[in-house]
């Protein structure tokens, strides 16, 4: 049985395109807005998108057709819609789309590869939430030459601050110039984990690439393009979801 997953109907109506979301909760404190034939002026009500039938004036709404897409994320881009502070965004490299997408988690802003982006709320709750354990792979590359002992320590957990992390995996690339490049595996999204994972035992992050979320993968995507998913793509996060429907 599938689990219903209830979204803010200022949510849903941003997703629909009838307005922002701070534009729609005018709209719904206007009582301009029903769900199932009800008027809703309550801004934290929440609905089905799939199953409520939401009008707003009258006139029901549609949700837009689900968008998936594969960007290559360059560093000195923020994974936000907007930015307060006016610096390039990811959606700045978006062109040609008309729905109203929005990154699934987040990348630092000195941190660069594969980032999605969709309007799929439902996925991108299951590819986000913490107890879904998704996996993420990341190229990096180190100041120094760490050895196994070092590995060790990334793979068992390291204390943070915030608390020791959970077991990653790491696979050693190659070492060159004083540099040391490997990958490492890890499924928590805790804010600078890697880099501050690869402080914590003295080695210094120089650049990190995510190569892969889940079961999609960054391949030959050149850095600042962007593409929507390939069928077979698709398919992997339809079993995807379907895993988190019980």
């Amino acid at each position: 049985m599938e689990v219903i997953i209830l979204e803010r109907l200022q949510k849903v109506m941003a997703y629909a395109g009838i307005a922002s979301r701070r534009k729609s909760e005018d709209i719904i404190k206007a009582g301009r807005v029903s769900v199932n034939g009800k008027i809703i002026k309550e801004l934290g009500f929440k609905v089905d998108p799939k199953g409520d039938l939401i009008k707003v004036d009258g006139k029901v709404i549609s949700r837009e057709k689900l968008v998936y897409i594969a960007l290559n994320k360059p560093e000195s881009y923020v994974t936000t819609v907007n930015d307060q502070f006016n610096r390039k965004t990811v959606l700045d490299l978006i062109n040609g789309v008309t729905e109203r997408i929005y990154p699934v988690g987040r990348l630092d802003y000195d941190t660069s590869g594969l980032l999605l982006l969709t309007n799929d709320g439902r996925l991108t709750y299951i590819m986000t939430h913490p107890s879904h354990m998704i996996d993420k792979k990341y190229r990096v590359t180190v100041n120094g030459y760490p050895v196994q002992k070092d590995f060790a320590i990334l793979e068992d957990g390291v204390e943070l601050k915030d608390g020791i992390t959970a077991k990653a995996k790491v696979f050693l690339i190659d070492r060159l110039a004083g540099k040391t490049i490997f990958d490492i595996t890890i499924h928590e999204g805790r804010n600078r984990q890697v880099r501050r994972m690869c402080d914590a035992i003295s080695y210094p992050v120089y650049s990190l690439e995510r190569l892969s979320f889940g079961p999609i993968y960054l391949d030959e995507l050149k850095s600042g393009k962007f593409r929507y998913l390939r069928k077979e793509e698709l398919a992997r996060l339809e079993k995807l979801k379907a895993g988190f429907s019980n």
